[in-house]
């Protein structure tokens, strides 16, 4: 029933899942009892085709390449936490050495960068999402510079595009700051449709002003009280994620229509991730179960 499924997907668009429903990448004791062969194993056998990376994947391409051929899944890209709202291309081009060489190697075709440069200096992610640092004008337009500079080297050192990942509490947040840097700098957009609706505005905003600018696409849902609760009594972005502000398509109150229409009409070719940051400890959140939903309701908007 899943090949079925993902055979209506466009000719070059895959279907993967982020291991963040298992084990979260920034709060440890999230999936923390969760190994990493059960999270491979559940996303082959709900019928996903691919993978983002995760803190308890390996990161030497002769250990992972095996693990995932086992499995029968692709790598579909890995974060980069990019810092250059601060530090030079030259400095981030050697930061993401490692990191891209992985990549290619594995034959991923785009790389997620997140904006992580400029946070608070001490766990950034647990301070009020009000508290959030936010760039000048001038230093966003150079920032911008820096981005389109890092992404030509990007693409000519290792022929990796970048997926510029709008992101909660990070330099760009707003609708507003992701036009100031996209303008500017022109480079790939990864559209992430919980990460919009959480900042306060809808993702279709972001496929009619850049939509030949997306390389690639977090499919993650918001439930919306959950959410309002956490902006109205001023929560940092990890108590969001305990509290549950995310999950997967379906289980939420965003359309998921709009992406799929894009996906279909645009000609776009690429990845479609689902990814929700909570606790797999939660009933509602078990994984696998999760993830299965997830993958029925995308197939079928296909």
């Amino acid at each position: 029933m899943a090949n079925g499924a993902l055979s209506a997907l466009p000719h070059g668009v895959r279907l993967g899942v982020s291991p963040l429903s298992w084990a979260n990448d920034v709060l440890e004791d999230l999936g923390a009892d969760i190994p990493l062969e059960t999270c491979l194993a559940d996303a082959a056998s709900v019928g996903y085709q691919g993978v983002e990376l995760g803190r308890k994947f390996p990161r030497e391409a002769d250990a992972l390449g095996p693990l995932l051929k086992r499995h029968g899944l692709a790598l579909a890209s890995g974060w980069h936490s990019g810092f250059l709202a601060e530090r030079s291309v030259e400095a981030e081009i050697e930061a993401v050495a490692p990191h891209a060489r992985l990549l290619k190697a594995l034959g991923a075709e785009v790389m997620v960068y997140g904006p992580c440069g400029r946070m608070a200096p001490f766990a950034p992610l647990d301070v009020s999402m009000t508290t959030r640092v936010t760039l000048t004008s001038g230093e966003m337009a150079a920032y911008a510079d820096r981005l389109a500079e890092f992404e030509r080297r990007l693409i000519g050192e290792y022929g990796l595009r970048m997926g510029y990942h709008h992101h909660l509490m990070m330099v760009v947040e707003t609708f507003d700051e992701v036009c100031r840097v996209l303008d500017r700098a022109r480079c790939g957009l990864l559209i992430d449709t919980g990460h919009a609706a959480a900042a306060g505005f809808d993702y279709a905003k972001l496929i009619d002003r850049f939509g030949d600018f997306v390389t690639h696409i977090h499919l993650k849902d918001v439930r919306a009280d959950r959410m309002a609760r956490v902006r109205s009594d001023d929560l940092s972005f990890n108590q969001g994620v305990r509290f549950g502000m995310f999950t997967v398509p379906g289980d939420g109150d965003l359309d998921f229509a709009p992406i799929a229409h894009f996906v279909k009409t645009s000609g776009y070719r690429g990845w479609l991730v689902v990814e929700a940051e909570q606790d797999p400890a939660r009933p509602e959140a078990e994984p696998k179960a999760a993830a299965t939903r997830a993958f029925n309701l995308i197939a079928s908007l296909f």
